[in-house]
Parts: structure tokens; sequence; C-alpha cells
């Protein structure tokens, strides 16, 4: 693979795919509470997050702490309690094309092949059948599963599967991809290869990118900012900007002092939550 040598996107990067308008996120005084009789959960409160276009944020903090909340209201999958929730200055009120979620588990259909997958969300737009196919050969080669196309969900290793609902979020264009520990039950060298994979695609489309997770070194590798969360209700404790040139690596000799920075602030957290 090859990489631009600077550490910050340039418009010239973008692939012909990327065509969505650029937003920038912002979630202000947001508290989310879950409530049934006789429980309640304070997930967040007060909470203040900026993300510029183009951007790419991780989050990490304790477990409990809010993280996969925020990224559900950013998707709009879930509606805060208090304060507000914005797009490119638009009230989040549901979930939109521009943002997608990608889970920890691939959440492929395992009742169609890879190609197929990519696909889906493009059949549901419309898109004509000649154009359907080269985006996904397009995105296939992007993701190293071109000689996969035809293969069903359940004979891929995990990285494939993760590496498919990867490329099946993009076919959809998005502005912003949220993810939620994505690569957290993957093996070492699988999770480099996509650490590697996933720095590529971000630099060439300049997409927004919000990642959470629990390994500070890949919020480190990964990540302009690594925002560390407060045990529940979560606010943000403290940011780190990464002036670490990219590609990156895990073993890469500037990633540690940082990382153990970071973990610094999450070790109290992590350990008043336990």
């Amino acid at each position: 693979m090859t990489y631009p040598s600077s550490n910050r996107f340039c418009p010239a990067w973008r692939s012909p795919l990327s065509r969505s308008r650029e937003l920038d996120l912002e979630l202000r005084g947001v508290s989310r509470v879950f409530s049934r009789p006789g429980h309640r959960v304070d997930a967040l409160d007060g909470f203040d997050l900026s993300v510029a276009s183009g951007e790419f944020v991780c989050l990490v903090g304790p477990s409990g702490c809010g993280k996969t909340t925020v990224l559900h209201l950013l998707a709009g999958l879930e509606q805060a309690t208090a304060g507000t929730v914005t797009a490119g200055g638009i009230p989040v009120t549901g979930p939109d094309p521009s943002r997608i979620l990608l889970f920890q588990e691939s959440a492929l259909f395992p009742w169609l092949t890879v190609a197929a997958n990519v696909e889906f969300g493009l059949k549901l737009r419309k898109m004509p059948a000649p154009e359907r196919h080269r985006r996904v050969d397009a995105l296939l080669r992007m993701v190293h599963l071109e000689r996969f196309a035809a293969s069903w969900v359940h004979e891929l290793s995990g990285g494939m599967k993760q590496r498919a609902a990867l490329a099946r979020a993009l076919a959809m264009d998005p502005a912003v991809l949220l993810l939620d520990e994505p690569f957290g039950a993957l093996d070492a060298i699988t999770r480099d290869r996509l650490h590697a994979e996933l720095q590529e695609i971000w630099m060439r489309d300049a997409k927004t990118v919000v990642f959470v997770t629990h390994n500070v070194r890949e919020a480190v590798v990964l990540g302009d900012r690594v925002l560390v969360m407060s045990q529940s209700p979560g606010r943000i404790l403290s940011s780190y900007r990464v002036d670490l040139p990219r590609p990156r690596h895990m073993e890469d000799p500037g990633i540690i002092p940082l990382a153990t920075q970071v973990l610094r602030d999450l070790v109290p957290e992590t350990a008043a939550n336990g």
C-alpha cells in the first residue's frame, strides 16, 4: 500500500466514490437517561463534543461510560434526554444515509454473497445495475476482497467479514462513519491490516470518523484526536492531539509515549468504575 506523506488530508485524495457533503458533528449539553420503574441510568450528563468535517476522532473510556450512546445519538438511533445533537448544523432527529454506524459484529446478511451484501443498500436506492456493479467492484478492490465477491458470509474469516461490512458502509457514500469497536474481536495481525486499510480509506476519501475503542494504542494509531471519557455519567475528561505522521502502526516508537499519557487519565476512571 502507498500513502500520502502528510498526516493531514487533502481534497485531491478524494475517491471518485466520495461525493457526500461534509458534516461537522456537535453535541451540546447532552444528557441521556435510561429509565424504567425502579431503575435509572445516567449514561451522559452535560456532554459536549465537536468533530470537524474530515476529522478522525477516537473515544476511549471505561465500560459503561456512554461511548456507544454517543455513537447512537450521532447516528440518530437514540434521542438525547436534554441538549442538542447536530450534523452540519441540522438537528439529528433520526437515521440518515449520510451517517453510517458500523458495529463490532459485522451484521452481514448470511443469505447473501459478499458482493450482494455490499450491493444491498444501492439496490434500495434504485441505483441502475451497471453503476451498482461498478461501485461494488471498486469497493471490493479497495478492501482487497475482489476474489471473494461470490463467497458466502460463513466462508469468510472475522477480518474479512469486517472488511465486507466496511465496504457495505462505504457503498452508501456516507459523509460520516461511526465505528463501535469494529476490530475488538480480531487477532493482532488482522487488526493491524485493518488499521492500515482504514487509514488509507480515510486519507483518500476525507470522511469524518468517530471511532470507539477500549484499546488506547489503537486510538493513538488511528485518531487525529483521542478523547478520554469519565465513568458514567460520561463527560470528556481530556483531549489529546495526535500529530504523528501517517500511516501509523501499533509498534511505532511515537505511539507508546502518547498512549501512556492517555492511559494515565483512563486508569483512575477504570478503577473507579470497577
